[in-house]
């Protein structure tokens, strides 16, 4: 074979790579972008799957809760304390009079005190029904004490609906072992708490209350001050308006 012909064919080879690349390259270039979008995709769908709200991870739900308490009544008294009368008191400011739920006085049964406990539990009764209590709902009843040595307290309970989270203090994984930038499960729970805890009608979570009564005595004042201009002087000193 001649040289000549040798470059003929050399070269026609040459070309044949070159056309086989041009239309390779762009095939690859799009398979490539491809992937790398459907790679985009899916780390967007997984991302936007997890919840990572507060309000979403520690809800406020409306439930009923018992409410309790629990008081103290030593062997050698006699009959109820003014410590207990405050803080029994205190405790049925919470109790819903239009519901008028269930109150329970539960008495210490085969406890030191138990003589005390039991005529402190009549005095609990009459102060509930003088602070609105219907004696209907007052259910007087008993526990086995524990400890027969010790002085087992009077406890008063009724269940009340409430606005509640769940219980704080989760803690499943080491905040120093993690590489994502998401909140940790207990974060947020003690605010969601306390504004549980803050809500004295929780049914205001629900839907707004009735708009009450308009006090037409009070309008009628606003309105004559308002057409009389007792404006102080005070406010028009320091008022950009001027008529």
């Amino acid at each position: 074979m001649s040289k000549s012909a040798l470059k003929v064919m050399t070269i026609r080879a040459a070309s044949g790579r070159e056309r086989i690349l041009r239309s390779v390259v762009p095939a690859l270039a799009v398979a490539l972008a491809a992937s790398l979008a459907g790679c985009a995709g899916r780390d967007s769908v997984t991302v936007g799957a997890i919840p990572d709200d507060y309000r979403t991870n520690h809800p406020i739900v409306i439930a009923e809760k018992n409410q309790k308490i629990d008081l103290p009544v030593g062997a050698g008294d006699r009959g109820m304390t003014g410590a207990q009368r405050d803080a029994l008191l205190g405790f049925l400011d919470g109790y819903d009079k239009s519901a008028a739920p269930t109150l329970t006085i539960a008495t210490p049964v085969g406890s030191a005190n138990q003589v005390a406990a039991s005529a402190a539990s009549r005095d609990f009764a009459r102060l509930a029904m003088a602070a609105g209590v219907k004696r209907s709902r007052i259910v007087m009843t008993s526990y086995q004490s524990a400890v027969p040595e010790a002085s087992a307290p009077v406890r008063v309970a009724f269940v009340a609906v409430r606005a509640q989270t769940d219980r704080c203090g989760r803690w499943p994984d080491d905040l120093a072992e993690t590489s994502e930038n998401k909140h940790y499960a207990d974060f947020g729970c003690s605010y969601q708490n306390n504004l549980a805890a803050q809500m004295a009608n929780p049914n205001d979570l629900i839907g707004p209350r009735k708009q009450s009564e308009i006090d037409a005595e009070n309008r009628g004042k606003v309105i004559d001050v308002y057409r009389a201009r007792g404006i102080s002087d005070e406010f028009l000193g320091n008022s950009e308006v001027t008529y």
